[in-house]
C-alpha cells in the first residue's frame, strides 16, 4: 500500500501485517492525501503500528494528522500505536499537553 501523490512528497507503505511505514515530511502541504490512505489503512484493520521512523520533519499539521488517526482507531474500536515518534512531534505534543495520547502502550 504506497500512497501519497508526486506534489505531496510523503506516503504511506505496508511494511508487514498491521505495520504502516509513513515516508516524508508530515507539514500542511503533505498531510492531506495521508489523512484517507491513513484512515482506511486503520479502519480496515492495516496499522495497528504507525511507524515514523522515515518522516525527518514536520509542524503541527503533523501532529494533527496524527491525534486524527487515533480518533479514527477509537471510532472504529481499532488498536493504534506510533512507533520511532520524532523528537520535533514529541516536544509539540508535550507543550500542548497530548504527549500521553501519542505514547500510550
Amino acid at each position: 500500500m504506497k500512497r501519497g501523490s508526486a506534489s505531496a512528497a510523503a506516503s504511506l507503505e505496508s511494511v508487514d501485517a498491521g505495520r504502516t511505514l509513513v515516508k516524508g515530511p508530515l507539514n500542511f502541504a503533505t498531510v492531506g492525501p495521508l489523512l484517507a490512505a491513513g484512515s482506511e489503512a486503520i479502519a480496515a484493520d492495516k496499522a495497528r503500528e504507525i511507524d515514523l521512523a522515515g518522516v525527518p520533519a514536520g509542524d503541527s499539521a503533523g501532529l494533527a494528522l496524527m491525534l486524527e488517526w487515533l480518533s479514527v482507531a477509537r471510532a472504529a474500536g481499532r488498536p493504534l500505536h506510533f512507533l520511532n515518534i520524532p523528537a520535533q512531534f514529541l516536544q509539540l505534543a508535550r507543550l500542548t499537553g497530548l504527549e500521553p495520547l501519542l505514547t500510550a502502550a
